[in-house]
């Protein structure tokens, strides 16, 4: 009985050795972040530490085909492990030319059908990147994914920063979900989403880490989960809402995405991978700020055709609205943009009905004789939702579109906004690809608005320019409330939905009220310091700066003359200061010129002393805003000169709702 006994334990002390031996581990070339895999048979899991605190615990991997499950019962065949160590460059992000270094490990495993499939993990040193790959192998060409066991499990004290996901087919003349919804800034993981279908990407966690038992405002982590590479092969993702065994998982389209057209799986020729899942983590939120996992793990889809030019575009409907979308009010814009030196006008949805195409060429025309050119709206689909706006249907099929954009190059025009998608599955996914595909045949830029987060795409799509995807400055004219929110959102998004893509927000708003004639409606609640900070901080590189022809009298020289000459093309980024929600300060460099920029969303003055190395010892310009005195109800614009010190410090105050910039 002894013997039995003790033959007993030998096997269970050999199978848990194998079972330790299984346990892989990658880490950054730092060696500060450590990515362990779990490779047990009955299901592979992952696990993250930073600086030695865990902040992703035993989370799943795998997914669910048509041809056999991925999820459990895998086999690992083999590993493959290499540096990466590359170099490129890319245009209209935050930074323009990047050096990326990681670690890769590939787990080859293989099903109980035996059919294969490799993990892929790269390790930098704040980013984490993973996907799943399936070579072709022997009659199996293809295969569809009908979801995933992806999870992100986060230590239990975690706090997040989230936007919920909306039903399909509501709002607005049913056109959600466009990643339009409100951010909750600090809330438990265990509160349940708006609408229960969870959240979308990115998603902000801050984890407090425990000194000497106890816990530190300022002493956390911070995690940043996204999602990068999604093109027509694949369906755009979401995070599911909380399970406290599981976490967070990933999340497939809802079927009634685009009217119920279309399937929610995705199907995937062979060999094939899915998008990366993205994880980047700090001690402070400057890894989450400086982050370029986004773009690091992806490739150009093609080339440029065409030089595309960054620049800044006048805008009427944010103030105007539909009634301004006729000829001589547009004539009033492009007259704007000239005076400005900006580089393009946009003319909103209802040109062709309420211009007519043979006008809109004369209006472009017009607007090249003053230097500048046009950006015109399109409707994306015609039955995916009930938008009315034209012009609809020409952008959804090859023929059309590309019959459209051969008249728009022909007339001058160097962009289209493209309005109104619906959702995420993979056919919305692959119309995506074909606008952008198509228009860099005919040298348009491409903004997206009533859309999609975009993953990666400003290097897949050398044309591509800034998605909406964001609860944007249209609401601020809508709502009094979003007005009052403008300073919140304009502070979490450098941590959040900017931090890993370009935003088209939709203003540096000038006018004070939200009325043509800047005295009716509701105020902004913002100063004009902070809205043009607002234009150094938003990223993109076509943006809007939504001044009114009424501005030309009314704003100070001292603003105009800011306005006219604010890049929106950056080589490098750094975070200065800051915290989700409150404020934010951050540092772009555009060639040799540093901009810093700073916004305010408190109630109260915010006194600060920034670390600007980059101006140490130099006499620098600062634009800020004069205290209110009593009976004031705006901010005066200053400009001042001051001497960074030797040690690279200068003090400000920030005033409720204010900003700052020095350069």
């Amino acid at each position: 009985m002894m013997k039995i006994k003790l033959f007993f334990v030998a096997v269970m002390l050999v199978c848990a050795c194998a079972v330790k031996a299984e346990v892989k581990t990658v880490a950054s070339p730092d060696g500060k972040l450590i990515v362990q895999i779990d490779c047990s048979p009955s299901a592979v899991t992952y696990a993250v530490e930073y600086l030695g605190q865990q902040v992703m615990e035993p989370s799943a991997l795998g997914v669910y085909t048509n041809e056999g499950d991925y999820t459990k019962a895998l086999t690992l065949k083999g590993e493959r492990a290499r540096t990466i160590d590359e170099n490129y460059e890319m245009r209209g992000t935050k930074a323009s030319r990047v050096h990326y270094v990681a670690n890769e490990l590939c787990l080859d495993f293989v099903n109980v059908k035996n059919r294969p499939m490799t993990i892929t993990f790269r390790v930098a040193d704040n980013d984490i990147a993973f996907r799943y790959e399936f070579p072709q192998k022997g009659d199996l060409a293809c295969l569809v994914v009908k979801g995933e066991a992806t999870a992100f499990k986060l230590p239990q004290q975690t706090k997040t920063f989230i936007c919920p996901q909306s039903d399909a087919m509501i709002g607005w003349m049913r056109t959600k979900p466009s990643y339009e919804e409100e951010y909750v800034p600090d809330a438990d993981m265990n509160v349940k989403s708006k609408y229960g279908q969870g959240y979308t990407f990115p998603c902000l966690f801050r984890i407090p880490v425990a000194t000497e038992g106890k816990a530190k405002d300022n002493n956390n982590m911070w995690v940043l989960v996204s999602e990068t590479g999604v093109n027509g092969n694949y369906v755009g993702a979401h995070l599911s809402d909380y399970d406290a065994q599981k976490g967070y998982a990933i999340a497939f389209p809802m079927a009634g995405e685009a009217n119920g057209v279309g399937t929610t799986d995705a199907g995937l020729a062979l060999p094939g991978m899915t998008p990366w899942r993205t994880i980047t983590v700090g001690a402070s939120l400057a890894p989450i700020v400086e982050t370029t996992v986004a773009y690091d793990v992806v490739e150009p889809l093609y080339q440029p055709k065409y030089d595309y030019k960054p620049g800044r575009y006048t805008w009427s409907w944010l103030i105007w609205q539909d009634n301004s979308i006729n000829y001589n009010d547009q004539v009033q814009f492009i007259d704007l943009a000239a005076a400005m030196g900006f580089e393009y006008c946009l003319v909103d949805g209802c040109w062709d009905t309420n211009i007519g195409r043979q006008r809109v060429e004369e209006l472009s025309r017009y607007a090249q004789k003053k230097g500048v050119h046009l950006l015109m709206w399109y409707n994306s689909n015609g039955y995916e939702n009930d938008a009315p706006q034209t012009p609809k249907q020409c952008m959804n099929t090859t023929l059309v579109r590309r019959k459209e954009m051969a008249w728009l190059q022909r007339i001058g025009v160097k962009g289209i906004k493209v309005d109104f998608f619906a959702g995420d599955k993979q056919h919305t996914m692959q119309l995506y690809e074909d606008i952008l595909a198509d228009a860099n045949d005919f040298g348009l830029q491409v903004i997206f608005h009533g859309c999609t987060l975009p993953r990666g795409w400003e290097r897949m799509y050398p044309n591509y320019v800034s998605s909406e995807a964001v609860l944007a400055s249209e609401n601020t004219f809508f709502t009094e409330h979003h007005a009052k929110q403008e300073g919140f959102e304009l502070t979490m998004h450098p941590f959040c939905r900017n931090a890993v893509a370009a935003m088209d927000w939709g203003g540096t708003i000038m006018n004070r009220y939200m009325s043509k004639d800047n005295k009716s409606r509701h105020r902004r609640y913002t100063t004009d310091v902070f809205e043009m900070a607002a234009a150094v901080v938003n990223q993109a590189s076509v943006q809007c700066i939504a001044m009114q022809p009424n501005n030309l009298e009314e704003l100070p020289q001292v603003e105009m003359d800011f306005l006219k000459k604010v890049p929106t093309a950056w080589d490098e980024t750094v975070f200065i200061d800051g915290y989700p929600g409150q404020y934010v300060v951050l540092a772009r460099r555009c060639g040799e010129r540093w901009i810093v920029a700073g916004l305010n969303a408190g109630e109260q003055p915010r006194a600060l002393t920034l670390q600007l190395p980059m101006m140490t010892g130099k006499t620098v310009d600062v634009y800020d805003d004069a205290p209110l005195k009593k009976g004031e109800q705006w901010n005066e614009c200053r400009l001042s000169q001051k001497k960074v010190d030797k040690k690279g410090q200068l003090k400000v105050v920030l005033q409720p709702g204010g900003g700052l910039i020095v350069e």
